[in-house]
């Protein structure tokens, strides 16, 4: 199997998940990178921004069309977010392979933990969307100064964080801005979905020109053809989402991205002792 049709059918997988359950999906393209389609650790952690960042960009359009992105608040994060992406960035050309896919074996870990978390609670997607909004600045300047501090520092430490992420390891950090923007920026879950796709769509292109100029250049042609497949297989996610029902499939994804993640802790961690 030549290595173009394995980036189409990867990407189809990627994008069936991204458009089934609204995200997570993208932490699959580093390992298909890696070991379907032979690219190293950095190679596939700055192709995999190209994935995430086209993937953003389309559910951001398509979020917006919808009325679930709340525009200025998001891009309002993503600024915040974007030094944490800069320094991301250049601190992934300063580390070795193993240790990137070290990290990004520990990063699927605590993702994979979480989602099996919510699945083993049994949570809805949906029952956050009742909490009335939270429409009050965080900072005011006129007529009287105030600040809400205690959001503002949370906004600060969260967005940070993501820009990290997404910078170090080519990830959308979407599994941390959603509950992120509902909690610090008091957006209901439908609001916080749409809206994070704006922050990850800006933290990647940003990350992504930071490495432009560290040397690292993965092979373009699989990753955009992964990149169309995905597109591609998105809209194949939502149709199935309504056919089988997006907790099911976020079971079944939940099992997948663990055992991808033990497949390369088991294979980058001893590398590093």
């Amino acid at each position: 199997m030549t290595l173009a049709l394995l980036a189409v059918l990867a990407g189809v997988v990627i994008g069936v998940s991204l458009g089934a359950l609204g995200g997570g999906g993208s932490i699959l393209a580093v390992p298909v990178l890696v070991y379907a389609l032979d690219q190293s650790a950095a190679q596939a952690t700055t192709g995999s921004l190209v994935v995430v960042g086209v993937g953003a960009v389309t559910g951001a359009v398509t979020a917006h069309r919808s009325g679930t992105v709340l525009l200025g608040r998001g891009l309002g994060f993503a600024a915040t977010a974007v030094v944490g992406a800069v320094v991301g960035a250049r601190a992934s050309s300063l580390v070795s392979d193993e240790v990137l896919l070290a990290s990004f074996a520990v990063l699927m870990l605590v993702v994979g933990g979480l989602m099996l978390h919510r699945s083993l609670r049994g949570s809805g997607q949906d029952d956050e969307d009742g909490v009335p909004e939270n429409h009050e600045p965080i900072l005011q300047f006129s007529p009287v100064f105030a600040c809400q501090c205690p959001r503002a520092l949370k906004v600060l430490v969260t967005a940070t964080v993501v820009g990290l992420l997404t910078g170090f390891l080519g990830v959308g950090g979407g599994f941390l801005v959603v509950p992120a923007l509902a909690l610090a920026l008091g957006m209901s879950l439908r609001h916080a979905t749409g809206t994070s796709l704006v922050v990850i769509a800006v933290t990647s292109a940003v990350a992504l020109a930071v490495r432009a100029g560290s040397g690292v250049a993965p092979d373009w042609g699989l990753v955009l053809l992964l990149t169309v497949a995905t597109s591609v297989g998105a809209l194949v996610g939502a149709r199935v989402a309504r056919r089988i029902g997006t907790r099911r499939l976020g079971q079944a994804f939940t099992g997948v991205v663990l055992l991808v993640a033990v497949g390369i802790a088991w294979q980058a961690i001893p590398a590093l002792l």
